[in-house]
């Protein structure tokens, strides 16, 4: 059944949680769709690197063009390679790869399951006795949950390359060394919160696209505010998730 109207935010917060515990009691409960999963993650994952890369290739170069003048102000152009990296790896490719990834793979689930939540696709699958919530919802989540970090790792490597022909627009400067200097200069601290917090991003993105199109409703009409709410508010929680992260990981260190 669809749920009523609710226009209170306090509202939607309830029944956002309350499809969110659904779900991970819905993801550890057999029957597991696994053939259905491994289709989403190659839909959601492999259909979105050319344009995960694409952006990472953009933005080392970018980077690096916009960084030189005033490295080179201060003298210290050589750490050019050094302070890309850890711009990179920490922050820069993680959430701008998020918000890509959001816009795609977001706006894509909810305009896909609103689509079939309006022309009663899923009712007809409640009817026939297959569990639609674990079928479109769980396989969904969990896929953008799994890709988004393999994403992420190649767009950080697409940029620091991207970085790379940025360095030698200017001067020579060789591969390896080039590499040796970014990877010298990071740290586990550096390496693994960045990398643990895009499990969130992605699942974030996942569960809420998913959300928005399970429960959309007025038609066509309905199916384009999913889809675009879909996308403001996982880039909403992206933010939320990557200060706390921020937060938590600054704690950490300094309890240390």
């Amino acid at each position: 059944m669809l749920r009523p109207k609710k226009n209170l935010l306090l509202s939607e917060i309830g029944d956002f949680t309350r499809f969110v515990v659904r779900f991970f009691r819905e993801a550890v409960r057999p029957r597991y769709e696994m053939q259905e999963l491994i289709h989403q993650c190659f839909v959601i994952g492999y259909k979105s690197f050319s344009l995960v890369g694409l952006t990472a290739f953009i933005m080392g170069l970018v980077l690096t063009m916009q960084l030189r003048p005033s490295m080179v102000h201060y003298g210290v152009e050589a750490e050019i390679p050094a302070m890309v990296g850890i711009a990179i790896i920490r922050e820069i490719g993680p959430v701008i790869t998020a918000l890509i990834f959001a816009g795609k793979i977001g706006s894509s689930i909810g305009a896909e399951l609103g689509s079939m939540r309006v022309t009663e696709q899923i009712d007809a699958m409640e009817v026939s006795g297959t569990n639609p919530f674990k079928y479109l919802v769980v396989t969904r989540t969990l896929a953008a949950t799994f890709m988004l970090p393999v994403l992420v790792v190649l767009a950080d490597g697409i940029a620091l390359y991207g970085s790379f022909l940025g360095v030698n627009i200017y001067e020579v400067l060789n591969f390896r060394l080039f590499y040796t200097q970014v990877i010298d200069n990071l740290a586990y601290y550096d390496v693994l919160p960045a990398f643990a917090k895009t499990f969130f991003f992605g699942f974030a993105v996942g569960i809420v696209g998913c959300y928005k199109g399970y429960y959309s409703t007025k038609g066509t009409e309905g199916v384009g505010r999913s889809a675009n709410s879909a996308v403001v508010m996982s880039s909403v929680l992206i933010f939320i998730l990557d200060l706390l992260a921020v937060q938590i990981t600054e704690l950490i260190w300094h309890t240390r």
